[in-house]
This record gives C-alpha cells, structure tokens and sequence, in this order.
C-alpha cells in the first residue's frame, strides 16, 4: 500500500468495488472515467457522495475506483460500501455517524435462483384446471 493511500473493498448484489482513497481535491474516477461518465444517473451520483456529506468530508479525499460485475445500482451499492470502510481507515471517528446512516452494513440481498419446471425464481407456468 503506497503512502497516505487508504484501501477498501465493498460489494453488493454481484458487484465488487475497490476503492482506494487519498488527501486531494474530491476528484472521483470510476474505471479510469469520471463519476458522471460512467454512472450516468444523478441519483447514483448522489449514493456515492453521500459517505463524504454525513462524514463531512467532501472535496477532501480524491477516489479511485475499480468495479467490477452487476448492473449500475449495485455497482453504486458496492462503491458506497467501500468509500465508507476506507473513511473508517482514515479516521476512526467516522465509524459512528456512517453507521447510523447505514453505510458501514454490507446488503445481503441476492438474486433469487430460478427453479426448474418453472419459468423464474417464482413464477409458475399457467395452471389449466381442463
């Protein structure tokens, strides 16, 4: 690990985000493209910044960070994770607030499998009484 460089990983759904962080001007990089470029949406703009607003960090650290699998919202769910564990490394104070905002808590949620003799992990082909 270089020198004032702090590493996390988080995941979510299929998603894994390694995220490593240090002192800078708040530039955040997402598979070597901007925030925006690669996110595209707003509202998952927002999920990722929102470690650096409770902790009261933003513009402060720059991220780099590396995701892998899943769609765009897991993706996200995965980067928040991870920038919140590598606020924690930084400064321990932070453990509080970003687990009060649930940041700090990995989502266990996971795709359903599909059963066989049906056509999803649910739903079941149509019923004829005749």
């Amino acid at each position: 690990m270089k020198e004032n460089m702090y590493y996390a990983t988080g995941r979510r759904k299929e998603s894994v985000a390694r995220v490593w962080l240090k002192a800078g001007s708040g530039q955040i990089k997402v598979n070597s493209q901007n925030l925006l470029e690669y996110f595209r949406r707003p509202t998952l703009e927002m999920i990722i910044h929102q470690p650096f607003v409770v902790t009261e960090t933003e513009g402060r650290f720059d991220a780099n960070i590396t995701v892998r699998g899943g769609g765009l919202t897991g993706q996200a769910g995965a980067t928040l994770l991870g920038i919140s564990r590598a606020l924690v490394q930084i400064n321990e104070d932070h453990k509080k607030s970003l687990r009060a905002a649930g940041f700090l808590t990995r989502d266990p949620r996971e795709k359903e499998r599909k059963k066989y003799g049906q056509p999803g992990a649910r739903k079941r082909f149509q019923f004829s009484k005749r």
